[in-house]
């Protein structure tokens, strides 16, 4: 049976950093930067996410810089809107298990679109760590 520092909702960030589809993308590469984070969801008004930026969208920048002198525009230009996430019920085995099969290196844990966290490779091994501690 499944202890409750099992689910993904024990060990998620909830503080994050989130962007508007509107954020000058030079602003939110300045941002990720600044907090030393590769990525970080884009949500809505109402908190709802569609979409993540990570530092691999932010090249796409520097390549369009680079090639076509075309700088800056807003964050919904660059920023992936197939997000796949997680929900903060999850058991922490399962989410482990689709790290395994995914590249990600953070899910994004929304409730009913809502963005409420979180959550990344290394906070799934720190929970299975104090599992294996019993």
């Amino acid at each position: 049976m499944p202890i409750k520092s099992c689910i993904v909702k024990d060990h998620m960030t909830r503080t994050l950093v989130t962007f508007k589809r509107e954020t000058n993308i030079l602003d939110a590469i300045h941002t990720l930067v600044e907090h030393r984070i590769a990525g970080a969801p884009v949500v809505d008004d109402a908190g709802n996410l569609i979409g993540m930026l990570s530092e691999l969208d932010c090249l796409k920048v520097a390549l369009q810089a680079g090639y076509y002198g075309e700088y800056g525009g807003p964050v919904a230009d660059y920023m992936s809107d197939d997000v796949m996430t997680v929900n903060a019920e999850m058991s922490i085995v399962d989410l482990a298990q689709r790290f395994l099969d995914s590249r990600f290196r953070r899910f994004p844990v929304t409730d009913r679109n809502r963005l409420v966290g979180q959550i990344s490779r290394r906070d799934v091994l720190r929970a299975l760590e104090v599992l294996a501690k019993g």
